[in-house]
């Protein structure tokens, strides 16, 4: 009942009221970033969401405008050059994640589940090896199992794992559980980008 039912109406709720509350502020880091660096507000992006389907991903831009295709492309560090000065402040605070209400709002996502992939890394979406395809069958999150787990510190393969953990364990009081870790994490700033790029070498997502 949980899942197929009050998950959506609480995913729903959060976001609405978070919307309509954190409106000025949506508007003072949107004014903040375009007196920044040229481009647009926003960051979106194609994911995967539930079942494999594509949808756009909201973001606040915290990096030059075609980021993607310069340098590194979709991998970053503390120290990408890409990243601009707001940018850099929001990423430090999770500020930028801030905008997915509105895709919890318009039911692409959820407040907690596995974050959303690019439909090309690490693997398309008929590539992923079938023990790992479970992480479809809930809608992504703005935090999740692997986020407060290590976040850009872990490899794929470890993400991947975690997803499936929790998949085996979901349960109200996980998802509960995961809501007062993900504070923890924000407050103390932690894996905000790979300690080692050698090793962890992710794109922030």
């Amino acid at each position: 009942m949980y899942r197929y039912l009050f998950k959506r109406v609480f995913d729903f709720t959060i976001s609405l009221v978070s919307i309509l509350v954190l409106l000025p502020f949506y508007l003072v880091i949107s004014l903040l970033i375009k007196f920044d660096t040229k481009g647009s507000v926003f960051f979106r992006q194609n994911r995967l969401g539930k079942n494999g389907k594509v949808f756009r991903i909201f973001k606040f831009r915290t990096m030059v405008t075609n980021a993607e295709s310069i340098g590194t492309g979709l991998f970053t560090d503390g120290n990408d050059t890409r990243i601009t000065k707001v940018g850099a402040f929001l990423r430090k605070f999770s500020l930028d994640e801030v905008p997915q209400l509105i895709n919890i709002l318009k039911g692409d996502m959820s407040l907690i589940g596995p974050r959303p992939p690019v439909p090309y890394h690490p693997y398309e979406y008929n590539e992923y090896p079938e023990k790992y395809k479970v992480r479809f069958n809930y809608k992504p999150g703005i935090t999740g199992w692997a986020q407060v787990h290590g976040r850009t510190n872990l490899t794929w393969p470890q993400r991947l794992e975690l997803d499936c953990e929790y998949h085996n364990n979901f349960s109200l009081i996980l998802d509960v559980k995961i809501v007062f870790l993900t504070i923890y994490k924000i407050l103390k700033m932690e894996d905000v980008y790979p300690d080692d790029i050698n090793v962890g070498k992710q794109h922030k997502n």
